[in-house]
């Protein structure tokens, strides 16, 4: 793992911003060092840590956690599936994938219908999702996701296009 020390140098002594310049193992710094290297799965941890920490202080809900739809073959291999996290009665969908030969077979429907209503049973009554461009913005679509906004700057000259559901039409759609 490589990693690069920065030494944080005040502008004239008076607690500004100041210059940042690489040190040695040999340098004697005092104060804060800014460092940086590859993926830092504690580092990670702390931050989203700190960050919920925060994020509960400033809305009062606490109730974050995370889940998966999986679907596999016979044989063990991975179809497909779902990484999603719920706080506050918001589903987010992380991560929504179908192997390439299964992808006619409306796995991705199910999939994602499948996450709707574990979310539901969570509490939520809403989700969001990003996907770029090239990827899969018409899909959710047609299961009712409406786009909020794109983000530019995807390689290749692609977006990354941002998709909010509300769950309540459904829910109530569902009672007797």
């Amino acid at each position: 793992m490589k990693w690069t020390k920065v030494a944080v140098i005040e502008c004239c002594g008076a607690g500004l911003p100041g210059i940042l310049r690489a040190v040695t193992t040999d340098d004697h710094i005092s104060g804060p060092t800014l460092t940086t290297g590859e993926r830092d799965a504690e580092l990670n941890e702390r931050l989203t840590e700190e960050l919920v920490a925060f994020n509960t202080a400033a809305t009062g809900a606490s109730d974050r956690d995370m889940f998966s739809v999986k679907v596999a073959d016979q044989a063990g291999e991975l179809v497909g599936g779902l990484a999603a996290w719920t706080w506050g009665g918001l589903c987010g969908i992380e991560l929504l994938w179908v192997r390439e030969d299964s992808r006619k077979d409306g796995w991705g429907s199910r999939i994602l219908r499948a996450a709707e209503e574990e979310a539901q049973r969570r509490g939520c009554d809403r989700v969001v999702v990003s996907s770029f461009s090239f990827q899969a913005p018409g899909f959710y679509q047609r299961h009712g996701y409406v786009e909020t906004g794109r983000t530019p700057g995807i390689p290749g000259g692609h977006t990354d296009v941002h998709m909010f559901k509300s769950l309540i039409e459904r829910a109530s759609c569902s009672l007797p």
